[in-house]
């Protein structure tokens, strides 16, 4: 959870008056900012790690003296928006004018109403009205501490709190472009054996998989991924029918993507930073629920990019030992490599390959 890098060519300069973008050229991402390729040495906060004034005096200047131009840090929906309504962007504004007096950038983590599958970081007045706001429920008919996809309330206050966040963003730095790219979210997915057992997703997993869906799967068969592919069938009709065993799984990443792209819309119409998503990857034998299930993981990024196209890339984090395979995976057209989570003991190795 702590180590980012990204490593990508530099190509040629644009306009300084663009915001931060991502350029691709011969299959390769490059981060433009004010004009000019912009080469990220990154490093990634604890969760909880931003959360006062103080810490950024204290460790700002430290990332900066190891050479770090570029801070990976979390900014908690419940910080935000601790009542309904009130937003408080104080904490981060010191964060930023640190970040510029020690010339150092920032990436922004929204922990929304999700940070590794749960809803910790969503507020109080989220998080103790189950009913207005409900869970995603377990095989049994438990709630779980996961906030529901499916919830149209959920994502409209989601949805606000990010678009009054880039909203802030874009009036206290459009000029200084201190922060270059927004992650929304953080490690989606269902917690638990086979899906969501809630009234609601019960109901839309016995209906149709929407035609939409199906019809860019169908046109895009080539850049299925394997495990996609052996059972996608496109002349089915339920969930089931359409995508075998993988249905569970494929009916969460359609309900996450769906979701995300609403809140990732609204936060570009407010200001248009380039916007990513991460992946929590499967270890070693786990199946999806032990991983979290319907996260953009390589399996299903084929329904993630037909359902979120508003979504700039997708980045997986890597704690496992084979991180050139899992680099690989999100090797595919349109998708630089930005790896925000890593593990410390191969970093060397790692940067260079990246």
């Amino acid at each position: 959870m702590y180590a980012g890098l990204s490593l990508c060519l530099p190509i040629l300069t644009l306009h300084a008056a663009e915001l931060p973008h991502i350029k691709m050229e011969n299959g390769t991402g490059q981060i433009i900012v004010n004009g000019r390729p912009f080469l990220i040495l990154g490093g990634e906060l604890g969760n909880s790690s931003a959360g006062t004034a103080a810490e950024a005096d204290s460790i700002v200047p430290k990332l900066a003296s190891m050479h770090v131009n570029t801070i990976l840090m979390p900014v908690a929906w419940e910080q935000v928006e601790p009542k309904e309504g009130s937003f408080d962007f104080s904490i981060l504004d010191h964060w930023m004018q640190t970040a510029r007096k020690h010339n150092t950038h920032r990436v922004l983590l929204w922990f929304g109403s999700w940070k590794n599958a749960f809803s910790n970081y969503a507020p109080s007045w989220v998080k103790s009205d189950p009913k207005r706001f409900p869970r995603a429920e377990s095989a049994y008919g438990k709630p779980l501490e996961i906030l529901s996809p499916l919830s149209a309330e959920t994502r409209r206050c989601d949805s606000r709190a990010f678009a009054a966040l880039m909203h802030h963003v874009r009036q206290e730095d459009s000029e200084q472009q201190t922060v270059l790219m927004v992650q929304v979210e953080n490690e989606v997915g269902y917690l638990g054996p086979g899906r969501d057992r809630s009234a609601a997703a019960n109901l839309l997993f016995r209906g149709a998989v929407p035609d939409a869906l199906i019809g860019s799967l169908t046109a895009n068969r080539l850049q299925m991924s394997p495990e996609l592919a052996t059972h996608f069938n496109e002349n089915g009709k339920t969930w089931r029918e359409v995508f075998g065993e993988g249905a569970n799984e494929a009916f969460m990443a359609w309900s996450y993507a769906t979701y995300i792209e609403a809140v990732t819309q609204a936060g570009k119409a407010e200001y248009a930073l380039p916007m990513y998503v991460n992946a929590q990857l499967p270890a070693p034998l786990e199946s999806a629920g032990e991983y979290p299930s319907g996260g953009p993981h390589p399996y299903y990024l084929a329904v993630w990019r037909a359902v979120a196209p508003s979504i700039d890339f997708y980045s997986p984090d890597i704690y496992w030992p084979n991180f050139e395979y899992w680099v690989q995976r999100y090797q595919f057209p349109g998708n630089p490599v930005f790896i925000p989570e890593a593990r410390i003991e191969t970093a060397p190795y790692n940067a260079l390959y990246a």
